[in-house]
């Protein structure tokens, strides 16, 4: 009984704290400029402890944007400031903003510390198909350690929104290795991307949110728990 009664101390102690969250990094392109804005906003390091171009900044992920990386402004229901919209669907919180290119074929993600397993991400691209590649170097260097061909998507229905880059479709890549860079591929001003998530094949993390505190910790000491239990009691 005394093992039992110490136990229990334990775990409602344990459930009185929360427990670390999941190493979802999700990337919604919200409060970079204000709201509506002209499409010409430079992300650059916002996402890096800096700052983008009209000197707001974020939380550091310690990742970084090539400089054609823009934010596009969003419609929503009675403003228009854009061809693109979410379209009042997915994250109510990432619906103002996402990042796109106007210059070159391609922009670039650098995450200096580099990431693992794969990455995932919601698009719009109605018109040119796109891809998306991940190398283990800087500024799409070194290996290639996957590719994604990404197909035309659909045009509506969105509406109210007044939108053709609407609605965004999901997507995610895998890979083996340490990656540093990733290339988002296709034609200027023809393809966005929104929540670009690490960690999760699902845009958004696990059931496309941020994972709320895990309770695999505390799964997983109750588990013990019972070993122990189950020890005195074949013990005794």
């Amino acid at each position: 009984m005394k093992c039992l009664s110490r136990f229990l101390l334990v775990l409602v102690a344990l459930l009185s704290v929360a427990a670390p969250a999941e190493a979802v990094i999700v990337l919604v392109f919200e409060n970079i400029a204000p709201y509506p804005n002209g499409n010409n906003v430079q992300i650059l390091n916002f996402y890096n402890g800096g700052t983008s171009s009209i000197g707001t900044s974020g939380p550091n992920f310690g990742i970084a944007f090539g400089t054609n990386a823009l934010l596009i402004c969003l419609n929503t229901l009675g403003t228009n400031c854009s061809n693109t919209s979410r379209g009042g669907l997915g994250d109510p919180s990432s619906q103002l903003g996402s990042l796109f290119f106007l210059d070159n074929t391609q922009t670039f993600l650098n995450l200096a510390d580099g990431f693992t397993t794969g990455f995932s991400f919601n698009y719009t691209a109605i018109n040119q198909p796109g891809s998306v590649s991940v190398f283990d170097g800087l500024n799409g260097t070194g290996n290639v350690l996957a590719s994604l061909n990404l197909p035309t998507t659909p045009s509506g229905p969105c509406p109210g929104f007044n939108a053709g880059f609407c609605p965004f479709v999901p997507t995610g890549i895998a890979f083996a290795g340490t990656a540093q860079s990733i290339a988002f591929a296709g034609v200027g001003n023809q393809i966005v991307f929104d929540d670009i998530t690490f960690g999760s094949v699902i845009p958004g993390g696990p059931g496309g949110k941020v994972p709320e505190p895990t309770s695999m910790l505390l799964f997983g000491v109750g588990l013990v728990g019972l070993g122990v239990l189950r020890r005195r009691k074949q013990g005794a």
